[in-house]
């Protein structure tokens, strides 16, 4: 991989007031590559689930923490990395499959689909009862001027 040009972390409890934190948090640190409009969309989104995931899943039955890191490489690349000390995923390719779901029938079980779909690698690691770390890479384009 390309050289580190900057690169910051933030630590939170997993509370569902924090997910808008962590979106917001991220994508005014990924301003700085000075995305498009859709790009930063594209980020804050992929944001949301996977911080919503640690809480709604990962922590499910108990509060812990969530550490989101934020990469940015030469070549406008962009790592995110979301990490929680919750429950683990039992089968990732099972939770990675559209409408998936071991929430309530409130959650759409789309969200691994999302981040696959606005990101251009997405990598899952989760060892059941120690925790996930969800890993997203995004590319952006070159801009004129």
């Amino acid at each position: 991989m390309r050289a580190v040009v900057n690169k910051m972390s933030l630590k939170f409890e997993s509370r569902s007031v924090n997910e808008a934190f962590a979106r917001q948090a991220v994508g005014a640190f990924a301003a700085q590559l000075d995305p498009t409009m859709e790009e930063l969309g594209d980020i804050k989104t992929v944001v949301s689930e996977a911080v919503t995931n640690a809480i709604v899943h990962g922590y499910a039955d108990r509060s812990g923490f969530i550490t989101v890191t934020v990469r940015l490489f030469e070549g406008r690349i962009l790592e995110v990395k979301v990490k929680d000390a919750g429950r683990g995923i039992e089968n990732v390719e099972q939770a990675r499959q559209p409408m998936f779901t071991t929430g309530d029938d409130t959650r759409s079980g789309m969200g691994f689909t999302i981040m696959e779909s606005f990101t251009d690698k997405l990598r899952v690691r989760s060892t059941p009862g120690k925790g996930t770390i969800v890993t997203m890479v995004k590319l952006l384009k070159e801009r004129d001027g």
